[in-house]
């Protein structure tokens, strides 16, 4: 079974995911990880980021790995765990360029795709409803208000309540980014709409396991 969950950036797709698929028994996949771990070992080849081309950035397709764990796939840069590097602000700074690349997002399309053949998994990305599994069970599409998933995105960051400049300026940068995303983050027309703005984590959590349960009981059509 597959059940996807996609919206724009900060929209708590990747947390939600892996708490779903902790309450379900399923593997939680990240895709955006994968952009992530691209980006971080382009940028240990070189910083000059205007010469990254998708051929050169995939020379490192052999370095990046997907490994199933307990819970979900760790993604992987020459064997080693490397998430601090991922999230970090060079990376974060870059990793749209590298998204928008199409030969990239074929890549990461393939990578998941694969991690989901052996496994019930949740996956959470920008274009998982549509592009990668536009048959999964269930699809999920979350969104939020700018300046609630600026407040979300910057307390898990800086650990204490923001003030109200530094929302504003976290919330610019995300509109920007939702503009350079915006033909990656569409809507699969059979997905539910999830807007998580006066939701709790654990309030997201609990609808988006009832709708999987309800799914995983319907009878068989066809």
């Amino acid at each position: 079974m597959v059940i996807t969950i996609d919206g724009p950036a900060a929209s708590g797709k990747s947390s939600t995911a892996q708490w779903v698929a902790e309450r379900l028994g399923f593997q939680h996949v990240d895709s955006g990880a994968l952009y992530r771990a691209m980006t971080a070992t382009a940028l240990r080849v070189s910083t000059d980021v205007a010469s990254w081309t998708a051929s050169a950035l995939l020379e490192a397709d052999a370095r990046i790995a997907l490994q199933p764990g307990a819970k979900s796939f760790a993604t992987l840069i020459d064997g080693e765990c490397a998430d601090a590097e991922m999230r970090g602000p060079d990376v974060t700074a870059h990793v749209s360029r590298v998204a928008q690349m199409p030969d990239i997002r074929a890549w990461v399309n393939e990578r998941v795709r694969r991690a989901a053949e052996r496994h019930d998994v949740v996956v959470d990305g920008r274009d998982m409803g549509t592009a990668v599994f536009p048959d999964a069970a269930l699809k999920i599409f979350l969104i939020a208000d700018p300046w609630e998933r600026a407040r979300r995105r910057l307390i898990q960051r800086l650990g204490r309540s923001p003030a109200d400049d530094e929302i504003a300026e976290e919330t610019d940068l995300l509109v920007q980014r939702d503009g350079s995303d915006s033909t990656q983050t569409v809507q699969a027309r059979d997905a539910v709409l999830l807007d998580t703005t006066y939701l709790t984590q654990e309030e997201q959590v609990e609808r988006i396991v009832a709708l999987a349960h309800a799914v995983s009981h319907r009878p068989a059509t066809g």
